[in-house]
């Protein structure tokens, strides 16, 4: 601690020694005490019995954060002890209690809660470990018990992970430790890729996005070590979604099945048009806004950092091959797709002077949820109102209906990405719609949107505003609403897998489409 000092300092969770924080204060410093509710009782249990000479006796590492805070709190009759022999080697104390580190482990705090009753009655114990941690450690035994292997996410040095990582080990399945998806590369992974189940569990402290990427890091292990042909298979899956095709074939599909909904029958232009305007608008936001990238998805922030020549190329490529085709079309499609394209380069881009902002909202990705809506709308527009519109310039009730139907389906895809998000995004600031209502509720939104978006393709059918393809194409929103449901219950995991199974939804409303038109 400096003789003077200015400023704010953040007291972390594993908390201080008093003389620390009384100091920093008298040398000028702004304290934010920032220690876990759970340590505070601890320390106040220990300040408690010390002002009545107390010896306080802590089950924990000595040379833990936490602990040292701890033992500034018991004064100068402070212990601490790491087994029951610790316990047993020190002096046989008049009044003494005994209190655990918040994160130790419990059948250890039970070991010593045991010997303290049996050969030191009058000492007071105290169980101090946190109703969190307790549950972790129990969550493990109960996963070892289902699974083959189990991976611990966390930091080396943290001791509730430790902690997790020796009761994951002693259940005698193979146990990993790991701090983040690279470590992966430094060990024996024999056992790892032969299991068939491998349970995934994290310390307190490891963020989400943490364990998604190790998730992520673990999906990809299974098929890169598997057989060829399933290895080939993934690597052309994971192709297609980090270059965007995969999203834009989706795109031209669900323009293919609207025009077909709508009787129009050159489609073909239209298709290539979505194709191609999606191709290029999903690739040059990534790359103007791809910071939340590096915390949800890494490996497609280092593919567009690696391959961003190529990449920009294909967009630019994509975006003037579609004006050009627009073109062909008429004023009208090359005028409603020229505007688009223009907001969608815009999107990233600062528009307005601060002074016109009140110093908030500079670029359209600035207002809060943006993003969701407009990805929709631009879908609708170019896959349900543009054909008709070029085609017969006008656009019809049925039309409309389609545009709402089409637009609800990709609002419900692009939210639900958002709440797989949600953790990497509130790191950059990024305010969409999941961080602005939170998971919960986010979930109950999209579940209506598409409660509703199921109702409208159906009744519209069944009244003969649309053609009977609709009865068909329920299958999108209909398994789209039950993928909700079942990730909400814990039965898919985000991942490579989950996200090519949501953007499936949209080539097979093409291929559903082709299918109905061919009968």
């Amino acid at each position: 601690i400096p003789d003077h000092g200015s400023g704010t300092i953040l007291i972390r969770a594993h908390g201080v020694p008093p003389d620390v924080k009384e100091n920093l204060r008298k040398v000028g410093f702004d304290v934010v005490d920032a220690t876990c509710p759970r340590v505070i009782k601890v320390q106040s249990i220990l300040k408690r019995h010390a002002k009545h000479n107390y010896a306080s006796i802590i089950l924990g590492n000595q040379d833990h954060p936490e602990v040292v805070g701890l033992l500034g709190y018991a004064g100068e009759n402070g212990y601490v002890i790491s087994s029951t022999n610790d316990l047993n080697s020190l002096p046989r104390f008049e009044k003494a209690i005994i209190v655990a580190q918040t994160t130790q482990n419990t059948l250890l705090f039970d070991e010593i809660e045991k010997l303290a009753t049996e050969k030191f009655p009058h000492y007071k114990v105290f169980n101090t470990i946190c109703d969190s941690t307790g549950r972790r450690q129990a969550e493990v035994k109960r996963l070892a018990s289902s699974v083959d292997s189990i991976i611990v996410v966390g930091g080396f040095n943290s001791g509730n992970t430790q902690r997790l990582a020796e009761i994951a080990k002693k259940t005698g399945k193979s146990a990993y430790h790991i701090e983040m998806e690279s470590d992966f590369e430094k060990l024996d992974l024999k056992p790892l890729v032969s299991s068939e189940r491998i349970g995934i569990t994290a310390g307190a402290s490891t963020p989400n996005w943490t364990i998604k990427r190790v998730y992520r890091a673990l999906e990809a292990l299974s098929f890169k070590k598997g057989r060829s042909l399933r290895k080939l298979c993934f690597s052309i899956q994971r192709a297609m979604l980090l270059t965007n095709i995969y999203v834009s074939i989706g795109a031209g599909s669900l323009c293919y099945a609207c025009t077909m909904l709508q009787g129009i029958s050159r489609f073909l232009p239209y298709v290539i048009i979505s194709i191609l305007y999606v191709q290029s608008m999903h690739i040059l936001n990534h790359l103007t806004g791809s910071e939340s990238d590096r915390y949800n998805d890494p490996e497609r922030a280092s593919f567009y950092k690696k391959h961003k020549f190529f990449l920009t190329s294909l967009a630019v490529i994509s975006g003037s091959a579609g004006l050009i085709t627009a073109y062909t079309m008429g004023p009208t499609a090359f005028l409603i797709l020229f505007i688009m394209s223009l907001l969608g380069l815009s999107y990233n881009l600062r528009l307005l002077p601060s002074r016109f902002t009140g110093n908030r909202y500079f670029r359209i990705r600035d207002i809060p949820g943006s993003k969701t809506f407009l990805i929709a709308v631009a879908w609708g527009i170019v896959t349900s109102i543009l054909p008709p519109l070029s085609a017969s310039g006008k656009i019809g009730l049925s039309a409309g209906l389609i545009f709402l139907w089409s637009t609800s389906l990709v609002f419900v895809r692009t939210a639900f990405f958002d709440i797989l998000d949600m953790q990497g995004d509130r790191i950059v600031g990024k305010e969409t719609l999941a961080t602005l209502l939170g998971e919960i509720r986010t979930m109950r939104l999209l579940k209506v949107a598409q409660i509703l978006g199921i109702l409208l393709l159906l009744l519209s059918a069944v009244f003969g505003l649309i053609s009977n393809l609709g009865f068909v194409l329920l299958i999108c929103p209909v398994s789209l609403f039950f993928i909700l449901l079942a990730y909400e219950r814990g039965f898919v995991l985000p991942g490579i897998r989950l996200e090519f199974l949501i953007e499936t939804l949209f080539p097979l409303a093409g291929v559903v489409a082709f299918v109905w038109w061919s009968f």
